[in-house]
């Protein structure tokens, strides 16, 4: 699925974008932005899709994403008599990089909008911290939200135990880099094909590649190897089942490309660090803010 290009329309006496959203549930829409966008997601379980990241979350979450990085969340509330609530900020990246570039007090924050590229999650102690920004913005003239942006990101730049979501695959936007069209095929390839044995061979001649050589350039731009890649697809794919159906264990094994419960349940732990049932278990008892 090809994302979507997003349109961002300033508030009112702003160079950028500040809203609030209260919805009974975040339906999937694969889409991109030439902006900045931090986002925090309140009162909601379900799951996040950040380039090439896919993961569960059933608890305050607070993400910084790169212009152009394609991202999505599948989520419904957690207490079902509230709706879950979506702070945004979406800045323009033309008007933030040259904040930075010319302020040196802003330098603090050219290391974070790089990593950005690649999406960034954000500490239980700095989400919390965010909470108390945003919702000082909702009644803010535009100069005292302004500086209150400016405190948002001084904030999430000081925050120690980030953690980058994407691999640097979804960094490239030069599409006029053959290896970004190489790259794209194969990916589109695997997407579609997961449920199936994928061999690397014919990967190799999707890419006009040898099989060694596909190998090398699939690692350095993805920073995974190959099945590692499919594995976490595959595993990311058997949590969205886990979250959003009924469906047994054994039929999610099979519908997701593993060719054994045994192997299913060992790459699941690997991944996530708990086992399929203990996933299931954990989205009836989440845990709070």
């Amino acid at each position: 699925m090809k994302p979507k290009c997003g349109k961002m329309i300033p508030s009112d006496n702003c160079s950028w974008r500040f809203d609030v959203f209260e919805l009974p549930l975040k339906e999937f829409n694969w889409h991109y932005h030439t902006e900045y966008e931090i986002c925090l997601t309140l009162n909601s379980e379900g799951s996040k899709h950040i380039g090439d990241h896919v993961s569960y979350y059933n608890q305050a979450d607070l993400v910084l994403l790169g212009p152009n990085l394609p991202h999505s969340w599948q989520a419904k509330p957690i207490n079902n008599e509230k709706n879950l609530i979506i702070y945004v900020a979406q800045i323009p990246a033309i008007w933030l990089d040259n904040l930075v570039r010319l302020n040196p007090e802003l330098a603090v924050l050219a290391k974070m909008l790089t990593l950005s590229l690649r999406g960034i999650e954000y500490s239980p102690t700095t989400t919390k911290q965010s909470l108390i920004l945003f919702k000082a913005m909702v009644s803010a003239e535009p100069i005292e939200r302004y500086i209150l942006l400016l405190q948002l990101l001084t904030l999430m730049a000081n925050d120690r135990n980030y953690q980058v979501l994407s691999s640097s695959f979804f960094t490239f936007s030069n599409k006029t880099d053959i290896s970004v069209d190489k790259l794209d095929n194969v990916i589109t390839y695997i997407y579609q094909h997961y449920t199936d044995v994928i061999r690397a061979d014919d990967l190799a001649l999707i890419a006009h590649m040898s099989t060694n050589h596909f190998h090398r350039f699939f690692k350095q731009r993805t920073e995974k190897t190959l099945n590692q890649f499919i594995t976490q697809l595959r595993i990311g794919k058997a949590c969205k089942l886990l979250i959003n159906t009924n469906t047994l264990i054994s039929a999610i094994c099979d519908q997701c490309g593993f060719n054994n419960a045994s192997n299913f349940n060992r790459h699941f732990l690997m991944v996530k660090g708990i086992t399929p049932t203990e996933f299931r278990e954990s989205i009836k008892n989440p845990s709070p803010l």
